[in-house]
């Protein structure tokens, strides 16, 4: 597909994070700090680059690419031992996320999907769930909303609009948004609405309990095709995450 010739800047926040991740669980080595400060440094060049991001589209200056960086930074600072580049990467995830706020915060107060878009997006919520800003923040429970009012048919989450036709007419509700928005509803303390999101697209497999990219919501079939570490790594953390004994206060 075409994401073998597009710049996605959101990668290199996005492998912060599961550097970060393994060194919560003390399984980093010194290879794997080399790696991060690459990442690092190549968010620090191009961040401010258009990218095709997540969804593979074309190049634009899209919000969530620029958060998923500023989230992984944090994280990865956070886990870096003293006397490194914490502060370093904790300033430019500063100078990201005020930079994003200035120019991609829609005039509801949520964020908007680039800084010529004002339409809302699914990717949206990860700022919040993956530490780019609190989730407790007015932009992340603003977002939350909108997701919920604009984007949301039958507990099936779109990734966004196109254009005035009804949501299913483009194309089909994405599985990975509705395991998204299960972690942001189980993140603000709603924990029965976050398990029946979660169950109602758990429950949109084929007979082999495979989950598919989107869903039909009209037709309760399943479209595009089978991407295994896609929306199926999203069904497992959702699942840990929402069936802890531990609930968010």
């Amino acid at each position: 597909n075409r994401a073998g010739d597009q710049f996605q800047l959101d990668v290199f926040g996005e492998a912060l994070q599961l550097f970060a991740a393994a060194a919560s669980h003390d399984r980093i080595d010194p290879d794997v700090w080399r790696a991060a400060e690459v990442a690092a440094d190549a968010i620090a060049a191009r961040w401010q680059e258009p990218d095709a991001g997540v969804w593979e589209l074309e190049p634009r200056r899209y919000t969530h690419s620029r958060l998923a960086c500023a989230a992984g930074l944090r994280r990865i600072a956070a886990a870096a031992p003293p006397g490194g580049p914490a502060n370093d990467w904790l300033g430019l995830a500063e100078r990201i996320t005020s930079d994003t706020t200035a120019g991609a915060l829609h005039p509801t107060g949520r964020w908007q999907r680039a800084r010529d878009d004002e339409r809302c997006d699914a990717a949206l919520l990860l700022p919040g769930l993956r530490g780019a800003v609190p989730a407790d923040d007015p932009r992340t429970i603003a977002t939350l909303r909108a997701v919920r009012q604009e984007l949301v048919v039958d507990e099936y989450v779109y990734r966004c609009r196109f254009g005035d036709e009804p949501l299913g007419r483009a194309e089909g509700a994405f599985l990975l948004c509705g395991f998204w928005l299960s972690l942001a509803t189980h993140r603000c303390g709603d924990h029965v609405g976050a398990v029946r999101l979660f169950e109602r697209n758990r429950a949109a497999c084929g007979p082999a309990g495979i989950l598919s990219e989107e869903y039909d919501v009209h037709q309760r079939q399943l479209r595009g095709n089978f991407p295994q570490a896609f929306v199926h790594a999203l069904l497992l953390e959702t699942a840990a995450t929402i069936t802890s004994e531990e609930q968010p206060t």
